[in-house]
This record gives structure tokens, sequence and C-alpha cells, in this order.
């Protein structure tokens, strides 16, 4: 059975952090069972000073407020027609956040495969954040939930591999932010995105 991590493992720098939560479970507990992924991939946004982040200089919307909040809470956004699921850390009032940009499946095989179509390989279920979000059945609905509550939180890690580092995915119009090399990811893990510049 597994269990959500305390609040203190949230309470740390947010390159720290993403770094971190490479080898974490992301559970997602449904009424046929529990749907759980390892995540393989992540980004650091360093708030207000990061050029790439939703919250540089302190930008507050209504989008972004719970950036500003409790370490641990979920921050979900809607890009195109994906939602993409982030872990807010940092003191409250520090808006930094992590993206959760991949997991290898674990639990709930067959619903995943139902998420993402039978003909797809298992590769591709959860290689990217939105796909990731749709085979776990993760929504907008979570925004502002806590990742140590049921029935979706992180729980403890499992062994990892060698962590790489590149610069992030996606970001081209950030200024110098573009090289910065805060996406994190288990190098040699089929289950992580393709690199885009």
């Amino acid at each position: 059975m597994h269990q959500p991590v305390d609040q203190s493992f949230f309470e740390r720098p947010v390159l720290e952090l993403a770094r971190g939560l490479i080898g974490c479970l992301i559970v997602h507990e449904l009424p046929t069972g529990p749907v759980v992924a390892r995540i393989v991939e992540t980004e650091a946004y360093h708030g207000a000073e990061d050029q790439a982040a939703h919250s540089f200089n302190s930008r507050r919307t209504k989008r972004t407020e719970v950036m500003f909040g409790e370490p641990g809470s979920v921050y979900t956004y809607q890009m195109h027609t994906h939602t993409l699921m982030n872990v807010v850390c940092g003191p409250v009032g520090t808006p930094h956040a992590i993206l959760i940009r991949a997991a290898e499946p674990v639990e709930g095989l067959e619903y995943m495969r139902e998420r993402r179509g039978e003909k797809l390989a298992m590769k591709d279920w959860t290689n990217g954040p939105g796909k990731l979000t749709k085979a776990l059945g993760v929504t907008m609905d979570y925004y502002g939930h806590h990742w140590t509550k049921h029935p979706l939180y992180i729980a403890e890690s499992e062994a990892v591999g060698e962590i790489a580092t590149s610069s992030r995915v996606g970001i081209a119009n950030a200024g110098e932010a573009v090289d910065y090399p805060w996406r994190f990811f288990e190098k040699d893990n089929a289950f992580v995105s393709k690199f885009r510049p």
C-alpha cells in the first residue's frame, strides 16, 4: 500500500526538489483501483526570476495564484487541449513550481491503455506532460489540491538510475532562461519525453 510523502518533502529549493522527485510515485486512487506511475522527468521553474515561469516578475493571476501558496500544492493548467500538472514549492509567497514531464507506468495498466488507446505502445502512454495526465486521469479539478492528500498524491521514491540534466523544453522565447539546465531526467529511461529545444 502506497503512502503519501510528508509535507517536509516539499520544503526545499526548487532545483533540489525537481531532482528529488525523480523516482517518486504519482498515485491516483480511483474507484477501480490505484493508477501509479514512477516519475522519470521534471522541469524546475524558478518563479519571479525565471523568464520561462508563469510567475515571472511575480505575475499573480487567477491561473498562477496557487503558485504563491503552500509548498506541495498541485498546480494544474491547460495547454491547448492538455492538462499539465506541477508541484508548487518554496516558501509561501515564492511562486516556484516543478512540471512533471514524464513517468513510467507501474500499476493500473489497463486503465492507462484504455485512456491512451489500445494500439499505442506503452512507452507512448506517459512520455510527455499532457499524455501523463490523460493516462492517470488527472484533470483541472485537482488545481489547489495537495500532493500529500488522497486520492492524488506523491509516494516515496524507488531506486533511481543516473540523473541527467538539460535545458528545458519548448521555451524558445524565454531569453537567457532558454539555456538553464533545469530539466532533470533518468538517463536511458524509455519513458522520458523526446527532447525538443
